[in-house]
């Protein structure tokens, strides 16, 4: 568990610190502040779609490979060390073109890495134990999402260090885990895979696995909820609290920080709690449906304490939801022997809102008053009915 969690957030420093704060000081070097914002958003567009695609496909590569030292550990060293070669091309591009490019082997090497790692839960991890080490990969997560922003600002003005020594970390992490791992190889070689079975690796029936597909929808419009408050958190300040630059910038720091360490705090007691009750539904549920509300509460929100309270609903309702989630889909899913596939299918669901929000958001806001309020209202709408999709799961109590 101690490696797992230590691989977790070494990953997430090397892949966050571009998408947080690396990538845009990079790309204001290469086009200057004015095109900064269409070439940022042309990179990570990109590199969305990459990650999109490669973590089914790695995924059943993974659930596939057959080598002395196992299914997993390959996948993850060698798409550990490929997201650092990444990130150096990166480092020294001069151009747009390149950066995309870069930025989406980057997204894949990445992905091979993630797909691997993520199914030594459903392959190792006892039922008893889920909850509690899906709540420590969700914490390890958003740690590593102010430890890249923390990383990043110590090398501001030097390239290579700025995304070379995040990609170091992403090594060592891996590779620390893997030395702890037992990765048991395969014993039968599986069966060729024709069009068709290429063709699944994006999709599992819902009429088949209904819970799976249930539980999937749940995080897609939990994820899209949530994105559609992020993504337009910082204009939202601006517009609606009257807060300049500086003042949104250190706004949303500190409310990640808040957001951030009461997710810690109650994410690993909901996952303890969950998995001694052995019941995930009733947290996922309530969890998921308190986000709603909390998202429901930024219409009222008029000043930066207001705000600030909350980020601690929305930490606590995300703790909770991210200390047993991951649990209750891991016993859902539809094939042991296809792990890394399955969970792969199921990050689509985190993935795919990542690229309609903006979309859906833009949309909502539009208007000469723009309309956060009609923004909230609908993302805590759309959380609710998520909330509401998990109770037709029959597997899991």
């Amino acid at each position: 568990m101690v490696g797992f969690a230590f691989a977790q957030l070494a990953l997430f420093i090397a892949l966050l610190g571009p998408v947080m704060v690396s990538m845009a000081i990079k790309v204001i070097r290469v086009v200057g502040p004015e095109n900064a914002t269409t070439a940022q958003g042309l990179i990570l567009g990109v590199g969305a779609f990459a990650a999109l695609l490669a973590n089914p496909i790695f995924g059943r590569l993974s659930d596939r490979t057959m080598s002395r030292f196992g299914r997993r550990r390959p996948w993850m060293v060698g798409g550990s060390l490929a997201l650092a070669a990444c990130l150096l091309l990166i480092a020294l591009a001069d151009n747009v073109p390149t950066l995309v490019v870069g930025w989406f082997l980057a997204q894949l090497a990445a992905n091979a890495c993630f797909a691997a790692y993520l199914a030594t839960i459903a392959d190792q991890v006892p039922k008893s134990q889920t909850a509690r080490i899906s709540a420590l990969a969700g914490v390890m997560q958003n740690v590593g999402i102010l430890a890249s922003i923390w990383v990043a600002g110590l090398f501001t003005t030097a390239m290579v260090p700025l995304f070379m020594v995040p990609a170091a970390i992403g090594v060592l992490g891996m590779l620390v885990f893997s030395l702890v791992l037992k990765d048991t190889p395969l014993t039968h070689r599986p069966g060729p895979l024709n069009l068709r079975a290429w063709a699944n690796t994006f999709w599992i029936d819902p009429r088949q696995h209904p819970d799976f597909a249930w539980a999937w929808w749940s995080r897609f419009l939990l994820t899209l909820g949530s994105f559609l408050f992020s993504t337009f958190r910082f204009f939202w300040m601006k517009d609606n609290l009257g807060l300049s630059d500086k003042q949104a910038t250190d706004t949303i720091f500190t409310g990640v920080l808040i957001y951030t360490v009461v997710l810690v705090v109650v994410g690993q007691l909901a996952g303890i709690v969950s998995d001694r009750l052995a019941r995930r539904k009733v947290f996922v549920f309530a969890s998921t449906a308190l986000f709603a509300v909390g998202l429901g509460l930024l219409t009222q929100v008029t000043t930066v304490g207001g705000f600030y309270l909350v980020e601690v609903l929305l930490g606590a309702a995300f703790g909770i939801y991210m200390g047993v989630d991951l649990a209750l889909v891991i016993e859902v899913l539809p094939n042991p022997d296809d792990a890394a596939k399955d969970l792969g299918v199921f990050n689509i669901a985190n993935a795919g809102p990542q690229s309609v929000a903006p979309f859906l958001g833009a949309l909502l806001i539009a208007g000469p008053a723009l309309d956060y309020d009609r923004l909230y209202i609908v993302a805590a709408l759309l959380v609710f009915v998520g909330a509401l999709a998990i109770i037709p799961v029959k597997k899991v109590k």
